[in-house]
């Protein structure tokens, strides 16, 4: 796996967590979310889930997808 594509799984993940951008977070809990919904959901059901998001709710989902790549970015940079 590409460390892009790795890094939209994770985004994904994220995405359909539980965790809001008004939470307090913390890489570890960036981390762990995104941990649960793979494990949860799988690659491909993260995936589905964010398309369904996308076309049910286009307006708010561009916005939480800014936020939960920037978030993925800072929980797992090196």
């Amino acid at each position: 796996m590409t460390p892009q594509l790795l890094e939209h799984v994770r985004a994904e993940a994220l995405f359909v967590s539980d965790v809001q951008s008004s939470d307090p977070i913390s890489p570890e809990r960036i981390r762990t979310a995104v941990m649960r919904s793979v494990r949860r959901h799988g690659p491909r059901g993260c995936a589905a889930l964010v398309a369904h998001e996308f076309g049910e709710h286009p307006d708010t989902a561009v916005n939480r997808m800014g936020w939960v790549l920037g978030a993925v970015r800072r929980a797992y940079s090196a």
